[in-house]
């Protein structure tokens, strides 16, 4: 009698929690999935092309015969990353150091919200009645026993930061902006900014593939936490020039408005995968804001995709437009470089230009010759292309520090414009002719 009580109890229960399907099996839902098309990207759809120069090697290097490939369907930026939204990067992380050595020192010296002043900025779980229970679970297991007490502590974004000094609330609060600027003694013009070296960003990433390949180690092992300086290196204006006079470049082209469209350069291909995770932070973070569902990272294109779309759909042209000239029929130069030797004015521009500059190829991407050379996510060796796979075709070695750029610069004859060409530059380094554009996985059916 028990056991027919009890399987009559589970046969109930498993009926009272049919929601609805009738017991057929109808699959799980989630949220419903919207494509989008992200802000400033145009889609690329996948394809097969045939990779490598199709004309002569006149270097003869040698490090890019023709391969036919197939590439899935991505995103990409329709211009390279410009100024003002690298400038939104720098600005992001500013402000949110800021309000985490406030937060700090608030909580050092015991202030919360209802003491004003400095208090005003501390952490939203510093007083025991404002914090959730998720909150009090992850503060007591987490927070409390972690080498960085405050890692992970919700910082307060409700209240305006102050950066006029003559409105600091309290000395608490002013010690900390101090922190942030050069010292008084580096000042000159009577202008005190922001110490650049204390702008930085951390991030963790995980290697998926490694993890794919290593499945005895643990899931921790291949979650990589890295943390640099992210404002670009405004000097490689100079130093890249020797006996050449660049100073306006090097106080000016980042950070004046004049510049805003135009291509960031001075960035480090680390620096390029540190603004591209946080891309992907900041758009997930709006996504759950809102209760949608997350999108997936924004990264750097390898460079199988970089050169898929450099092409916009002409096979085996020798630049975006095709060619073989760099010049259209009524003279006028199709990319922004050096047309001859002493002479990078004969385009229209000295250095860069505005990153929407000349037509766009039949992807609708701007300057995918010329302008800046862009970094890709794949490691340059000169074989690669004999042993890549012919499918979506990445060669990403971690130990190997030097990185594709692919796309000719303003300061570059028109060999290094062609799609097929293929250069590289060290991961730590940044120059003031590289740049690069992020790339996003379109999620759906392959073309």
């Amino acid at each position: 009698m028990k056991k027919f009580i009890a399987l009559t109890a589970i046969i109930v229960l498993l009926v009272g929690c049919n929601s609805g399907d009738r017991g057929e099996l109808v699959g799980v839902k989630g949220k419903k999935w919207h494509p989008e098309k992200p802000y400033g990207m145009t889609l690329i759809p996948g394809g097969s092309f045939i990779m490598g120069k199709s004309d002569d090697d006149l270097f003869n290097v040698q490090d890019a015969p023709t391969k036919t490939v197939t590439v899935r369907s991505f995103y990409m930026d329709e211009t390279e990353i410009t100024n003002s939204e690298y400038r939104q990067f720098v600005e992001w992380v500013k402000d949110s150091i800021t309000r985490l050595r406030l937060a700090e020192l608030a909580d050092e010296v015991g202030m919360g919200p209802g003491d004003g002043g400095i208090g005003e900025f501390a952490f939203l779980d510093q007083e025991e009645e404002d914090r959730t229970p998720y909150d009090q679970y992850m503060y007591d297991n987490y927070y409390s026993l972690s080498d960085d007490f405050n890692e992970g502590r919700r910082i307060n974004k409700r209240v305006n930061l102050i950066w006029d000094t003559s409105k600091y609330p309290d000395e608490y609060y002013a010690e900390v902006m101090d922190s942030l600027y050069i010292p008084y003694d580096e000042a000159y013009n009577g202008q005190r900014t922001i110490d650049v070296e204390k702008l930085r960003f951390k991030y963790t990433t995980m290697d998926v593939e490694a993890a794919a390949r290593n499945p005895n180690l643990r899931r921790r092992d291949f979650i990589h936490s890295e943390e640099l300086m992210i404002y670009p290196d405004t000097t490689v204006w100079i130093k890249d020039f020797n006996y050449s006079y660049n100073e306006p470049m090097h106080n000016d082209y980042f950070w004046h408005d004049a510049y805003s469209d135009y291509p960031v350069v001075g960035v480090s291909w680390k620096q390029a995968k540190a603004f591209s995770a946080w891309r992907t932070l900041y758009k997930n973070a709006y996504q759950k804001q809102k209760g949608r569902a997350q999108v997936n990272q924004f990264r750097l294109p390898g460079e199988a995709e970089w050169e898929y779309a450099a092409r916009g759909g002409i096979e085996s042209g020798s630049y975006p437009w095709g060619g073989p000239y760099a010049m259209d029929d009524r003279g006028c130069f199709l990319a922004n470089f050096k047309p001859a030797r002493g002479d990078y004015a004969a385009d229209g521009a000295l250095y860069t230009v505005e990153a929407d500059s000349y037509a766009p190829n039949g992807f609708g991407l701007y300057n995918m010759a010329g302008n800046v050379s862009e970094w890709t996510a794949s490691s340059y060796d000169q074989s690669s292309y004999t042993y890549s796979s012919t499918m979506n075709p990445n060669v990403n070695d971690k130990d190997n520090m030097r990185k594709v750029v692919r796309g000719g610069s303003w300061k570059d004859t028109a060999y290094f414009l062609q799609v097929s060409t293929r250069d590289y530059e060290y991961a730590d380094s940044s120059r003031s002719y590289i740049g690069f554009r992020t790339v996003q996985d379109y999620m759906g059916v392959g073309n």
